[in-house]
Order: C-alpha cells, then sequence, then structure tokens
C-alpha cells in the first residue's frame, strides 16, 4: 500500500472480562482492510482517571499499526469495534468494555470536529505512555517535541502495574 502511515491506539477495558475485551478489539484490528497491526504493548493495570469512586481498574495496552486509512476512516472503523464489543455510551468519564483512541497518527496533527491528534490528553497519562514508551520509546510527540519516553519520565506518579504481554 502507498502513503502508509504509523499510528498508535490505545486500548482500554475496565467492564467484563477485560483481557478478553481487548483481545477481541486487537482481533478486530486486524481484520480492517488497509490496517496491519505491527506492535502490542504488554497490558498495564490501573486506577480509573476522573472516575466514580468504586469503578473498577483499567486494563490498558498500546497497539501501533500501519495503515494508509485518513485519520476519520479509521476512526470510523475503531467506533465499528467499540461497537461491536458493546461500547455504547461515548460517557467520557463511563464503564467501558473497550475504549480505542488514536493517540499518534504519523507526525501529523489533526484537529476536527469528532478527532484531535495527537490525544489531547496523552502526556498527562502514564497508562499511555507507559505501554507507548514500551514499544516506541522514540517516537515524537508532534506538537511537545518530546519523544514518549522522556513524556513518560516527566509524568505525574500515577499507579500503572505492568500485568505481562498482551494478546499477540
Amino acid at each position: 500500500m502507498e502513503n502508509m502511515e504509523t499510528v498508535y491506539l490505545s486500548l482500554g477495558s475496565n467492564e467484563g472480562d477485560r483481557h478478553a475485551n481487548i483481545a477481541a478489539a486487537v482481533d478486530g484490528l486486524r481484520k480492517i482492510e488497509g490496517v496491519e497491526v505491527t506492535s502490542i504493548s504488554s497490558m498495564y493495570r490501573t486506577a480509573p482517571v476522573g472516575m466514580k469512586v468504586d469503578a473498577a481498574p483499567f486494563l490498558n495496552c498500546v497497539a501501533a499499526l500501519r495503515t494508509a486509512l485518513d485519520p476519520l476512516e479509521l476512526l470510523d472503523r475503531l467506533e465499528e469495534i467499540e461497537l461491536s464489543l458493546g461500547r455504547h455510551s461515548k460517557e467520557l468519564y463511563a464503564d467501558r468494555p473497550i475504549d480505542i483512541d488514536i493517540l499518534l497518527y504519523g507526525g501529523h496533527i489533526v484537529a476536527l470536529p469528532r478527532l484531535s491528534v495527537p490525544h489531547p490528553q496523552m502526556a498527562q497519562r502514564r497508562f499511555v505512555l507507559e505501554p507507548l514508551a514500551e514499544i516506541a520509546p522514540h517516537v515524537l510527540h508532534p506538537v511537545l517535541k518530546r519523544t514518549s519516553s522522556a513524556l513518560n519520565a516527566l509524568t505525574a506518579d500515577q499507579q500503572v502495574t505492568r500485568e505481562g504481554l498482551a494478546h499477540a
């Protein structure tokens, strides 16, 4: 394929069988025409951020892929995967079986009503930066001009526990 971009996605789940939800989402990514999954980080367990006190912990990972899909086409495919896995609410701080966010799309900056890339909060979220730095320590944030490893080192100390390998 021509014009392939490297894209990094954050996958998270705090409802139901979190491991199975993320594995199913990765399988869904692999089935998207025009997408090649190239790497998956380990799984990381984290406390929910900004949610109710009794919310279940999240399981998170980061996936790297190559695609010729444009950012909105990719977003549409990701939302289809979320729906197929039972995500019906886009409420920001609600429990969810799966959440898939586009963190980085090549070195591009995207500012559209439906999509902002790089992800607006990624630089403050250790649960994103830790797995991103694991698989792509030198990837550059196109706005902040810092690597994922450098941003991770600067992030406030949120508890993130590595749980082992993700669905390969």
